[in-house]
């Protein structure tokens, strides 16, 4: 396929013989504009009378506009170019209002006019997101989309009549080099011959000659937790050339287009974490050589990747890469949840399929996950390939390795251990030295599949006792997945839950002492989650989690202490250990987990003693993966308490409040699952020590 710009000719012909060319051309209109220069404002429609109000031009563009637009030749010549400028945009006209143009879907989507698209932030649907003057040819661009496409027909139209003597040596600031993917839908939809638009494009010529675009996939790479910007995956899209197209392992010969967020490197994580939540950084278009792109994942975060094929014409991709053209260099606010790397990949689909409303498909917050799982249920996936990180290689290695000391061959500690190192193992799915071409392992692919996970959000309902009484839970999670939760389709072990909350109806018995309230919010987290890196596995870094939620605690430093709502941070850091038989052939962990870790945590509210207390202590506990419909854990709390010192002698200052729990879940399909929780707390001081649940949970 060529990559040649639609609108780039070869300006290097002859001068006299173009000249000729010309003058021949225009003669019949020369001739017409002589006999017919009285009666040309009763015979040709002015535009005022062709367009609608608030459709297309804001003011109307008449002959004096025309004419100063127009570089004036010869007296001769000029009247004929305005005679036939003024026929052209009349008849273009007439279509435009025929067929509503300038309210087209793909017009206002190529402008930014992102009508349907849900957000938070309440960006104005009736003008573009686009405010720099440099995207618009009319100065009412940005408001309205019909002046916008009428400045473009009266480009046209000079760029049609001009004489090739009058052109510059480069046509780059012109609106064909600059806008191409609006016009070429827009010739498209007037049935203009494109070949008449004469423009020399030398920067978007090499342009497109350096990416050769064929086809277009979106490449998924895991979750990361150990990048929290990187916690919820990402997405970005790879060009392929017609030779990478052919042969997929050849990644030199595509590139990477990644959106991205523009952040200040020096600013602080919370700094950081806040602007680019709430578009306090502007977005960046990073197109880069594929292999150094998917280097970045596979080996440096290790990071598995599913790459789909996108099931799009040739020319709808060259479409889009003709749009990004357009909007590469723009200034757009980055919003980490609404506006990020995965709703960009919609947009751009969005602006060659507009019957599709892909962006309006989904909720508020875009999810990278979210998206491929999307564009798989509107069949735009036509194929997935699985690469797998370095660690995933070393991982299959070393289940080979065990696998093969099970027959009677010996595995040392030291054999294991260079195997499952990255310093010491350099086996990657890149080759080494040029990294050119993809290597294929023969690794089976890991459940890892985003298309294969459940939906992100989950609604709960359970039953269960407290103590003497019995209660009601309603909870809803927007996110993400715990360790009890359906795996497939999650990296091994992932755990990362955000913005859930849980209100409790109790029954509740006037007669008794220390009833709860009947309706009280259980909790509310904000954030929570574990990293498990295995230390007998090829994974890097360490094991660790954090918290930020509402809970409710019971108090131990009372007597008879009742629970109490606070606000609670915790860390947490340790070991972890992968058990069991791995899946043969794959790059899989074994499926059974344990860990011990060391947690600090502060809690402060006003039921508490002293209104605040701080603990220190270790966390045990074991997942276990029983089949893939059912799941157990069980999990050992050793916090030591301090509340500061107290001049009450009930009350006490430091304890220990051990707590056991367990939790079972059977999935009954990838929508539904039932989950038994309960839980002890050791502690004579408390108003009530047991709690056993019995919950439905849906996702969707």
């Amino acid at each position: 396929m060529s990559t040649k710009p639609i609108f780039s000719v070869n300006c290097t012909s002859s001068a006299t013989r173009l000249r000729a060319c010309c003058v021949r051309a225009r003669l019949p209109f020369a001739v017409a504009a002589l006999l017919l220069s009285a009666q040309v404002q009763a015979v040709l429609p002015m535009p005022a009378s062709l367009v609608m109000t608030g459709e297309l031009a804001a003011a109307p563009i008449t002959t004096a506009d025309i004419s100063q637009s127009l570089t004036p030749q010869i007296d001769g010549t000029l009247h004929s170019q305005n005679s036939e400028a003024e026929q052209l945009l009349a008849t273009w006209r007439q279509q435009v209002q025929a067929h509503s143009l300038a309210e087209h879907t793909t017009w206002r989507r190529l402008l930014y006019f992102l009508d349907d698209k849900k957000s938070l932030f309440n960006k104005d649907a009736f003008k573009s997101l686009i405010d720099s003057p440099a995207f618009f040819l009319s100065t009412d661009g940005q408001h309205d989309a019909g002046a916008e496409l009428d400045a473009l027909l009266v480009a046209l139209a000079e760029q049609m009549v001009a004489p090739p003597e009058s052109k510059p040596s480069s046509d780059a600031q012109s609106a064909i080099c600059r806008f191409p993917a609006r016009t070429h839908w827009l010739t498209q939809r007037l049935g203009i011959d494109s070949s008449s638009l004469q423009a020399d494009c030398p920067e978007l010529t090499e342009w497109m000659a350096m990416l050769n675009p064929e086809q277009l996939s979106i490449m998924f790479a895991e979750e990361y937790l150990n990048n929290p910007i990187s916690a919820f995956a990402h997405t970005l899209l790879r060009i392929d050339s017609p030779i990478s197209a052919a042969d997929p392992s050849q990644i030199h010969h595509a590139y990477a287009l990644n959106d991205t967020v523009d952040g200040d490197p020096d600013d602080a994580f919370a700094v950081y974490a806040i602007k680019a939540t709430s578009g306090g950084y502007n977005n960046r278009i990073e197109i880069d050589p594929y292999p150094e792109k998917l280097a970045k994942y596979l080996k440096d975060d290790e990071r598995d990747a599913w790459t789909y094929q996108l099931d799009l014409t040739p020319a709808e991709v060259q479409q889009i890469i003709l749009h990004v053209w357009e909007t590469k260099d723009l200034e757009i606010p980055y919003y980490f949840t609404t506006d990020n790397c995965a709703s960009e990949i919609l947009r751009l689909i969005d602006v060659v399929r507009p019957e599709q409303d892909l962006l309006s498909q989904l909720p508020y917050v875009v999810i990278p996950s979210d998206v491929v799982k999307l564009l798989d249920e509107e069949s735009l996936l036509a194929d997935a390939r699985y690469t797998p990180s370095d660690s995933t290689v070393r991982q299959a290695e070393l289940n080979n390795a065990k696998a093969a000391a099970l027959g009677y061959q010996n595995l040392t500690n030291d054999d294991a251990s260079n195997i499952q190192s990255a310093a010491r193992n350099v086996a990657s799915s890149i080759s080494a030295g040029d990294k050119k071409t993809i290597i294929d392992h023969g690794i089976i692919a890991s459940d890892n599949n985003p298309i294969d996970r459940h939906p992100l959000q989950v609604a709960q309902i359970g039953a269960g006792q407290r103590g003497d009484n019995g209660y009601l839970d309603v909870g809803l999670r927007l996110g993400f997945h715990d360790t009890l939760d359906r795996a497939s389709g999650f990296p091994q072990f992932f755990n990362l839950e955000a913005l859930a909350a849980t209100v409790r109806f109790y029954e509740t018995d006037n007669s008794k002492d220390h009833e709860p309230d009947r309706v009280v919010l259980e909790n509310f987290t904000i954030l929570r989650g574990r990293s498990f890196n295995p230390v007998n596995t090829a994974k890097q870094g360490k094991t660790w989690g954090a918290s930020v939620e509402a809970t409710r605690v019971n108090d131990g430093s009372q007597p008879s202490g009742r629970d109490h709502l606070v606000g609670s941070a915790g860390y947490e850091t340790g070991w972890s250990w992968a058990l069991g038989s791995p899946k043969a052939g794959s790059g899989e962990m074994p499926p059974q987990l344990c860990y011990a870790l060391l947690s600090g945590k502060g809690q402060a509210g006003r039921g508490i003693h002293k209104g605040f207390r701080i603990g220190a202590g270790v966390n045990t506990g074991c997942d276990y993966q029983i089949n893939n419909q059912l799941r157990a854990q069980a999990q050992l709390q050793l916090p030591y308490w301090y509340h500061g010192s107290s001049d009450d002698p009930d009350a006490r200052s430091h304890y220990w409040q051990p707590i056991s729990s367990v939790g079972l879940q059977y999935d009954i399909d990838k929508n539904q699952a039932v989950r038994i929780n309960a839980s002890y707390e050791w502690q004579e001081r408390i108003d009530v020590n047991d709690d056993i649940q019995l919950s439905y949970r849906r996702y969707f």
